[in-house]
């Protein structure tokens, strides 16, 4: 329990401390206009409450990544815990931070757009693509746990594709109306849920988790099969929310459109994400705590989704209330992911297509072929379209990072922010490719009946990090020698 009161301290303390610290690096200006002072359109740039737009940016990121990703993250042994910690502080919420900053300085401007603007257009080109496909992917991963749970629940009628199509309706409505109608609406009131269901799990923690192993206690990985799921870059991918995720950077724009002051985006994109990484720390130790140990939290998740678990621990700790809470957070929350997921597509197709989104039949024009996309690529095996949506997701932070880090230095702020963890996952993201089941290895397993060995991938990956690392120092001199010239004129 002293390691759980050290990690929650010190995820408080990050936000105040080195939060401020990352908003002074990029320079606040509470006297420039936001994009919804001088865009507003009654759609997407609407101006909202500030305590409404952090419980819709919580809700925007959150979703069950920091409740399933921590309980499955977990296995992975102490080593879990200080990643989320460290992760979330000096990575996640830098990223979500600067990435939002970034879009509001850009009159609200989409992921792609930002990145490709510091990057170049051929990376832009290939971000349109890759995010557009990356949004679609989710919005399909999100459809499938709470449609089996809305099916356990209602009678035998009223099936999984009953559920989908129901599901979708919502997604499609979310999608096209205005970001107050429904979103402003339903998203605090979930937000609000998800966090009341985190803090009585917190509370219940102290009742029942004097058993919780100390970080101090055994360091090593309490997988199955430790081999095949080091630590490195296995866990850096498996915890993605409630350390760091590039899916966060997708949602930012749409809060970007709709902050009324700068001075506001700290406690927003920061807040939230340092948020999220408590709600994170809060279930990785409660898994532990309610199973009674590492080898039992296994057998409880064998065969076994951790929604189970999920419904198993709040009834158990919270009654009847929490088991409504659970019900509601696992149907709710990841279907508030994919429905945002579908609007950032929409937004992010309408901005490099240059389309006006404040009529219905241009938002139905881009939406369409979204909504039927996102419908064939959800027939897809589940299992599938997690894996991919996996390394996806984290390879979408390694873009951002590099853009905001080319941003700073140009700039001649202090880059050193991003450039450190954009460097750890360029080079968690290439091993990953490299090593895991559905990368690379799938390739040569096919071929040649030969998987490529970890310390391969391992070394592809520092490789990889190295050269981007002497590409951006090339770029950095370029730069600085520009600058030294105009000022000599």
């Amino acid at each position: 329990m002293i390691s759980f009161l050290i990690a929650l301290v010190a995820l408080i303390a990050g936000y105040f401390i080195y939060g401020r610290f990352v908003s002074h690096v990029f320079g606040v200006d509470p006297s420039r206009p936001t994009p919804v002072k001088t865009l507003a359109d009654g759609v997407d740039y609407v101006a909202l409450p500030t305590w409404k737009i952090f419980l819709i940016q919580f809700l925007n990121i959150a979703g069950l990544g920091p409740i399933f990703g921590a309980i499955m993250g977990v296995m992975f042994g102490p080593a879990a815990f200080l990643w989320i910690v460290f992760g979330t502080i000096f990575a996640g919420a830098v990223h979500d931070y600067l990435g939002g900053m970034l879009s509001i300085r850009r009159n609200g401007a989409s992921l792609p757009e930002l990145v490709g603007e510091q990057l170049g257009d051929k990376i832009k080109q290939m971000m349109r693509g890759f995010a557009l496909v990356l949004m679609i992917l989710v919005g399909a991963v999100f459809v499938y746990n709470p449609a089996d749970l809305l099916a356990m629940l209602t009678p035998d009628r009223l099936d999984r594709m009953f559920w989908i199509v129901v599901i979708f309706a919502y997604y499609m409505a979310a999608t096209l109306l205005p970001v107050d109608k429904l979103i402003g609406k339903l998203y605090p009131l979930f937000g609000v849920a998800l966090l009341f269901m985190a803090l009585g799990v917190l509370v219940m923690l102290f009742v029942h988790g004097g058993a919780l192993p100390e970080i101090w206690e055994g360091f090593y990985n309490h997988k199955p099969d430790p081999e095949s799921s080091p630590i490195f870059p296995m866990m850096f991918v498996s915890i993605a929310c409630g350390a760091i995720s590039g899916f966060h950077a997708t949602q930012s724009p749409m809060m970007a459109r709709c902050l009324e002051n700068e001075k506001y985006a700290r406690p927003i994109f920061y807040g939230a994400m340092v948020t999220e990484g408590i709600v994170a720390l809060i279930w990785a130790a409660a898994a532990i705590a309610f199973t009674g140990g590492y080898s039992n939290l296994e057998d409880a998740l064998s065969g076994s989704s951790p929604a189970v678990l999920v419904n198993n621990l709040t009834s158990s700790w919270l009654g009847a209330v929490g088991g409504v809470l659970a019900v509601l957070g696992v149907i709710a929350a990841p279907i508030t992911s994919g429905d945002t997921a579908l609007r950032s597509a929409r937004l992010i197709a309408a901005d490099f297509m240059g389309v006006e989104q404040k009529r219905i039949v241009k938002r139905l024009a881009i939406s369409v072929p979204v909504f039927v996309l996102c419908f064939v690529i959800m027939l897809l095996p589940y299992e599938v379209l997690w894996r991919y949506f996996a390394w996806c997701n984290q390879e979408l932070s390694v873009f951002t990072l590099w853009a905001v880090t080319v941003y700073l230095a140009a700039r001649k702020k202090l880059y050193i922010v991003t450039l450190i963890p954009a460097l750890f996952m360029t080079c968690v993201t290439t091993t990953y490719i490299f090593f895991a089941p559905e990368g690379f290895s799938a390739m040569t397993l096919a071929l040649w009946n030969v998987p490529i060995p970890y310390e391969v991938a391992l070394g592809i990956g520092l490789l990889v990090s190295f050269s981007l690392w002497m590409v951006f120092r090339v770029w950095l001199r370029g730069v600085e020698s520009r600058q030294l010239s105009l000022e000599k004129k």
